[in-house]
């Protein structure tokens, strides 16, 4: 299948997901995030029907954390960021119900302060090849992730899959975060 062909099957499906096992699976990745490493962490606020709540950034903080959250450009470019200091600091973001922290904006670079990032995605493959909505926001801004940090996909179960097509620019991660397995490593070793 085309990345065009698993975004449509994939929406499709979480669109179909019901509530309470949304809900159950929010429960799941705040409780894995207590297992998570790194003092600093980027992570992104789930909108729509993307795993996970803001539960999972609150676990982060309650470990003492430093979370840092994306803040979309008005132009096609790099990520920047901000710090999360709890639900209470989240306001409407640029794109239609993004929640993005109301605080002091940070550089993209920032994000090389991170030991580990958490990164939406549609689907993650066995060779850690992540599939996003398709905006290249993430692939732009990755490039500023120090070396060595954890980038981790954040998907459901079913959204683990043996392959999707990659493209030179893609980024690859080096694990997954699902409500039922946890932080598992990329790439899988068969």
């Amino acid at each position: 299948m085309s990345k065009a062909e698993w975004r449509s099957r994939i929406t499709a499906e979480r669109r179909s997901q019901v509530p309470e096992d949304r809900a159950r699976e929010a429960v799941s990745l705040a409780v894995a995030a207590a297992r998570l490493p790194g003092a600093v962490v980027c992570a992104y606020v789930p909108f729509g029907t993307e795993p996970g709540s803001t539960r999972l950034l609150d676990q982060l903080l309650d470990q003492g954390k430093r979370v840092l959250l994306p803040i979309v450009p008005d132009e096609p470019g790099p990520l920047g960021w901000a710090a999360y200091e709890g639900p209470s600091t989240l306001g409407p973001g640029r794109l239609r119900g993004l929640l993005e922290p109301t605080g002091r904006r940070l550089d993209p670079d920032t994000l090389g302060t991170a030991d580990l990032v958490l990164i939406p995605a549609l689907a993650v493959d066995d060779e850690g090849v992540r599939l996003g909505r398709g905006a290249g926001y993430y692939d732009r801004s990755l490039s500023f992730a120090a070396p060595g940090a954890a980038l981790i996909a954040v998907v459901r179960d079913a959204e683990l899959v043996r392959e999707l097509p990659a493209e030179p620019h893609d980024v690859r991660m080096t694990g997954v975060l699902t409500p039922e397995h946890g932080l598992a490593p990329r790439p899988v070793i068969h």
